[in-house]
């Protein structure tokens, strides 16, 4: 069934394509695609404050504005709709099997059988898979309104897949059994202090996992976190209502957890070079609220559910079936080996932006892994390989939305950026917020903390607003019955949000532009 929806899965991608490329119409003369924003001559619009009316002429400029819009919101949508169709496909499958049943076929037949409607649903109730499903309907578009060499070049020139590719790297990397009996130890010091109750398992995880992100990058941090709440607290069997208080904490914590650092949190790090924004900026105006507001809301929300906390404190390890618990049977790992495994990480951040070094270092580390097979465990590919395709079919689709979010973006005051920048993140990423701010002419210091502060608070709201959140999702859907329920996942995200929201604009800042600084002192200095 499994290999039966990935052939799916490629007939329909590469069969689409094709099928689109011959249909299409003959090729125009080149174009620049997507249209430069400074190409829609619209300054005046910008300064008058009128959106709509900025927006109107942008789509009139080129209607193939709102049909990419439209086609990004109807993937959001469907989105929220993927546990359901997953329901019905399972109902199929049961009837189908039932009816097999009756007719004397056996088990095996019932399994390598599958109605073709059944698996239709289940590709199309993966949520990663998603927005990839929906870059067909994206080429579709671009090819009626331009040509299939405009779409091909988009692809090829203008989408950066760089930041797929390091996440399917590194979450394969931080889950590997070295790295996370290496990153247990550690957090088990932390746990310790409470008696490495599921409580204290808890509290270390969603503290020091985030602040982690700041230096391994928060795909990495993202991995070690869902693994270790995944063993240390998911498989007890959490109330819904923690369990997903839970997995919208940890988005949360992770998204601000990387702004101590100017280089792993992906909406940071797609400003930090034009703004000249450096380590020690980043720490001093955003790294200790972020701090401060992690302990705040894991304060509040182990308060709340304190007596279900004791509950799965008394639950007995012997109520964990003993399939789970050979699972989870751990044997020392040489520490040279651990040592290696930290190097190939090192390596990958290091050259996060350049695949060939870090996509060649992986090849390596899976030569080492064969040779050290005793003290592996599986390594498999699937989950990381799903998280990055649903990353490329993102960026993919917001590459193409900067004509509406940057005037929406540049039209607002310090407070009401900063919510539209989190409200913005929940239905794209934040890193593509912050790029697309870089954009808008003229952005004072204040308003660029506000669009970065508003950007990394929502991150954790929805699957789409962080990079790392699909890494965790994968991980975790398993202990949520259908999948995980986008609403209440937005639920349990709020209480964290608001807090750091209220944290990062409400304490007074006095920040100073370090770009400003550093142009002063140049023409001081001529």
């Amino acid at each position: 069934m499994k290999h039966t929806r990935k052939y799916l899965l490629g007939l329909i991608f590469f069969g689409g394509l094709s099928l689109i490329a011959i249909a299409s119409v003959e090729p125009v003369e080149s174009t620049t695609f997507p249209t430069p924003l400074d190409a829609y001559s619209d300054n005046d619009l910008i300064k008058s404050g009128e959106i709509m009316a900025v927006l109107t002429n942008r789509v009139g400029h080129t209607p193939f504005n709102l049909w990419a819009s439209l086609i990004f919101l109807f993937a959001i949508l469907h989105t929220f709709f993927a546990a359901k169709i997953l329901v019905i496909a399972k109902k199929l499958e049961q009837k189908n099997a039932d009816k097999m049943r009756a007719d004397g076929r056996s088990e095996e037949e019932i399994e390598h059988n599958p109605p073709f409607l059944a698996e239709i649903l289940h590709f199309f109730g993966e949520v990663e898979a998603i927005f990839g499903i929906w870059v067909l309907a994206l080429a579709a578009v671009t090819i009626s309104f331009y040509d299939w060499g405009t779409f091909k070049n988009y692809m090829a020139h203008s989408v950066n897949f760089t930041e797929p590719m390091f996440v399917v790297v590194i979450m394969a990397l931080a889950s590997t059994r070295p790295i996370m009996l290496f990153a247990k130890q550690i957090l088990g010091v932390f746990a310790a202090l409470g008696e490495h109750s599921p409580g204290a398992w808890w509290l270390s995880i969603l503290t020091i996992a985030p602040l982690l992100g700041s230096f391994v990058t928060e795909p990495a941090a993202m991995t070690i976190g869902a693994m270790l709440l995944a063993e240390q607290f998911y498989r007890l069997k959490p109330s819904s209502k923690l369990a997903y208080a839970t997995i919208g904490i940890l988005f949360v914590n992770i998204s601000v957890g990387g702004t101590i650092t100017h280089f792993a949190a992906p909406p940071v790090l797609m400003v930090a070079a034009k703004w000249e924004w450096t380590m020690p900026f980043m720490a001093i105006n955003f790294g200790w609220k972020a701090f401060l507001g992690i302990v705040i809301s894991n304060i509040i929300y182990f308060i709340a559910f304190k007596r279900e906390f004791a509950k799965l404190s008394s639950v007995s390890l012997k109520a964990v079936s003993l399939e789970e618990s050979n699972v989870h049977h751990e044997e020392t790992v040489p520490f040279w080996i651990i040592l290696v495994h930290i190097i190939f990480m090192g390596w990958t951040v290091v050259n996060a932006h350049y695949p060939p070094l870090f996509i060649g270092g992986f090849l390596f580390f899976l030569g080492f892994a064969i040779a050290t097979k005793p003290h592996q465990s599986h390594i498999s590919l699937k989950s990381p390989l799903l998280v990055g395709f649903f990353l490329a079919g993102l960026v993919t689709h917001g590459g193409l939305q900067g004509w509406w979010i940057a005037p929406v973006l540049g039209s607002l005051g310090d407070l009401p950026l900063m919510l539209m920048a989190t409200v913005l993140t929940a239905f794209n990423d934040n890193a593509a917020i912050t790029y697309l701010s870089t954009l808008v002419p003229e952005f004072t210091i204040t308003a660029k903390y506000a669009v970065v502060a508003g950007a990394v608070t929502g991150g954790g709201l929805t699957v789409i607003a962080n990079a790392p959140n699909p890494a965790g999702q994968s991980i975790l859907s398993k202990f949520f019955p259908g999948g995980v329920n986008p609403a209440k996942l937005l639920i349990g995200a709020l209480i964290p949000t608001v807090i750091l929201g209220l944290i990062f604009m409400g304490i007074p800042q006095d920040v100073h532009d370090p770009k400003h600084r550093n142009n002063s002192i140049a023409e001081a200095t001529e």
